[in-house]
């Protein structure tokens, strides 16, 4: 997986990976860590279509549910079935093998940088 500085962010925390038109989502280690024990990821089907800011699935943990929103406009490519089958690889490696989903968009919009992600998660 890239590097967090190489990752793009949203106030939803949730980072973004980009490659080509591909953007490759998951939850960000502060958002794992306020879920706590994650039990259960409810993922999109491939080949649905997901609106930007709109919800896409769930994550259920010990403690609360929390919501997966769409950082950009697309077709679902490709959903991480590891997850859903083991979902406690969110908590453990969340930028990598706990990546939640791929979506295949035509347009990027502006996101967060690692820096101003982390001023936000200081609020």
């Amino acid at each position: 997986m890239a590097e967090k500085s190489e990752l793009q962010y949203t106030a939803e925390h949730e980072w973004v990976l980009v490659d080509g038109n591909v953007a490759t989502i998951g939850i960000t280690d502060f958002a794992a860590g306020k879920l706590g024990d994650i039990v259960f990821v409810d993922l999109p089907k491939v080949g649905s279509s997901v609106a930007e800011g709109k919800i896409v699935g769930e994550i259920e943990s010990t403690k609360s549910v929390g919501e997966i929103f769409a950082p950009v406009s697309g077709t679902v490519v490709e959903a991480n079935d590891a997850v859903s089958n083991s979902p406690e690889i969110v908590n453990s490696d969340p930028f990598g093998e706990g990546w939640l989903v791929k979506i295949e968009f035509s347009e990027l919009p502006s996101m967060l940088s690692l820096d101003e992600y982390t001023a936000l998660t200081a609020e």
